[in-house]
């Protein structure tokens, strides 16, 4: 018998975000594991995000998908608000409550990091009667900038906010969740410590897809990403996303040990390339990566472009380049969503991630690329010079990936995973708590 998932994705196709790839790629799979999904999602024009409309390819057909209004920024951002996730709340909760009354759903997805939308969770399951699972993609309230001198994606007074909303809303959205499916291995241990009761709510770890679907699709398009011409003459290494201050410890490492390796080979400076690309948070114009690059006279070796691609033209950015980087955080709780495509791509791959992440950890299991774990008191030199060792001493760099190793990764036996977290979530009859769920407004939008 087939089941009927609500998946609310705000960030949904055409929309170009990360945070929609677990649900693009799990649709193509999802009616095989006996589940048939209706996408709850924004309108395109309501959102701030660039749009790829080439990502419309990768979704089947006939899946149905209801697309709800936003308050305009233009005006929300009069009173220091321009928010997605608040101005389609209002939206969002009435057309998720109209599809619940009328379409015998057994489950409910959230899968997004619009965390506040995750809100209607308590209200929907107390009303309707359907239990729902929360994707948790990055922490819903923000620890990483906490007592750290660099400001925050959106600055220090949007920071506050969101955390505040955050303490806010999150204890009811979990307490009243079927089940909880996390990205990192670190989030259950962050999550039970906050809510000692979760010890009763199961938690998935489940980490993003591959789909090699999109790299074919990447492969075959005539698009052109713009970055270098194949064949030019030039050795490029690529790294795609953002390189903001937590990041800065290992890209400083790296640009040490690329130093001295130009030192012994002062010719390096006329061959070689290395591309960050779309490494400003929210597509702004601010250089992260120019300032390191002149620390160490890289600047011209480096080569910086703030702007994000669209998703399938970074696919093919990274099908073209020589060798790919991949700069972890200094939060070990940090996983890489792009760790997939560019173990998929395989070309020799250097990761350079924090000792506990899980991106470490899947590089090492299908032997993907190179991996430099560090911990964030090693000093910038002792951490150069194993980059040194491990990369740049090599004669040749050499792909030998463990692809039966890596089919766990795909996006055909993560939707396997995940059609397991919703058998188990749907069968849920738990009662909502009524003493801490969040109680929202249920008049109409005009």
């Amino acid at each position: 018998m087939v089941k009927k998932v609500l998946i609310v994705s705000p960030h949904f196709p055409p929309i170009n975000a990360p945070d929609h790839q677990r649900v693009r790629m799990a649709l193509t799979h999802l009616r095989n594991e006996g589940w048939e999904p209706v996408i709850l999602a924004v309108d395109p024009e309501a959102s701030e995000n660039s749009l790829d409309y080439s990502l419309l390819s990768t979704i089947p057909d006939d899946i149905e998908i209801h697309r709800v209004e936003a308050i305009p920024a233009n005006l929300t951002r009069r009173v220091g608000l321009s928010s997605l996730a608040l101005r389609c709340l209002p939206y969002l909760r009435q057309k998720g409550g109209e599809l619940l009354s009328q379409g015998n759903f057994d489950l409910i997805f959230f899968s997004t990091s619009l965390f506040p939308v995750m809100a209607c969770g308590p209200l929907w399951r107390k009303r309707y009667g359907v239990p729902y699972v929360l994707d948790f993609q990055d922490p819903w309230i923000p620890i990483e900038y906490e007592g750290q001198p660099a400001n925050p994606p959106g600055g220090k007074i949007k920071y506050a906010l969101s955390t505040v909303l955050a303490r806010a809303l999150e204890p009811s959205a979990i307490r009243n969740a079927a089940h909880l499916v996390v990205v990192s291995p670190a989030y259950p241990e962050q999550l039970r410590e906050r809510y000692p009761e979760l010890n009763s709510t199961p938690i998935t770890v489940l980490p993003f897809a591959a789909a090699e679907s999109d790299l074919i699709s990447a492969r075959t398009s005539d698009v052109d990403h713009g970055v270098f011409k194949r064949c030019d003459g030039l050795t490029h290494w690529v790294y795609a996303g953002i390189a903001g201050p937590m990041m800065h410890h290992s890209i400083r490492a790296f640009f040490r040990a690329l130093e001295s390796k130009v030192a012994e080979e002062p010719e390096l400076r006329h061959r070689l390339r290395v591309h960050f690309i779309g490494t400003e948070y929210g597509g702004g114009d601010e250089n992260h990566v120019g300032p390191l690059a002149r620390e160490f006279n890289l600047e011209d070796i480096v080569c910086e472009q703030t702007r994000r691609l669209p998703f399938l033209t970074t696919l093919k950015l990274l099908d073209d380049a020589d060798a790919l980087l991949i700069f972890g955080s200094a939060d070990p709780s940090y996983t890489a969503s792009k760790i997939f495509p560019y173990i998929l791509a395989a070309k020799p791959l250097l990761v350079i991630a924090h000792k506990n992440s899980s991106t470490a950890d899947i590089v090492r299991r299908t032997r993907g690329g190179i991996v430099v774990d560090f911990d964030v008191h090693e000093e910038i030199a002792e951490l150069s010079k194993r980059i040194y060792e491990s990369w740049f001493a090599k004669k040749t760099l050499t792909v030998e990936t463990d692809w039966q190793a890596f089919e766990q990764y795909t996006a055909r036996s993560m939707t396997r995973k995940l059609s397991q977290v919703f058998a188990a979530a749907s069968e849920s009859s738990s009662p909502v708590n009524s003493n801490s769920a969040l109680v929202i407004s249920s008049s109409s939008v005009k």
